[in-house]
């Protein structure tokens, strides 16, 4: 069974602050992705970073197969 991590602060203030599993953490930043519109629309594989992904991620673009990179660095 994976183990559930708990996501420091700039991470759990977009996906809240429970312990989760990398596959949880990875649905609720999709979630919060669609809910707020932030894939590109000319490259749905780019999401644009709001403020609050922007710290998270540490620039304003990411890819989706790069997400994953910035995640696991909010994981404890």
């Amino acid at each position: 069974m994976a183990e559930r991590r708990a996501p420091q602060a700039t991470l759990a203030a977009v996906i809240g602050s429970g312990p989760l599993r990398r596959g949880q953490v990875v649905t609720k930043i999709w979630e919060y992705i669609r809910s707020h519109n932030l894939q590109n629309p000319e490259n749905r594989r780019e999401i644009v970073a709001d403020d609050r992904l922007r710290r998270v991620f540490g620039k304003d673009k990411v890819t989706m197969f790069e997400m994953n990179k910035h995640l696991a660095a909010h994981l404890t």
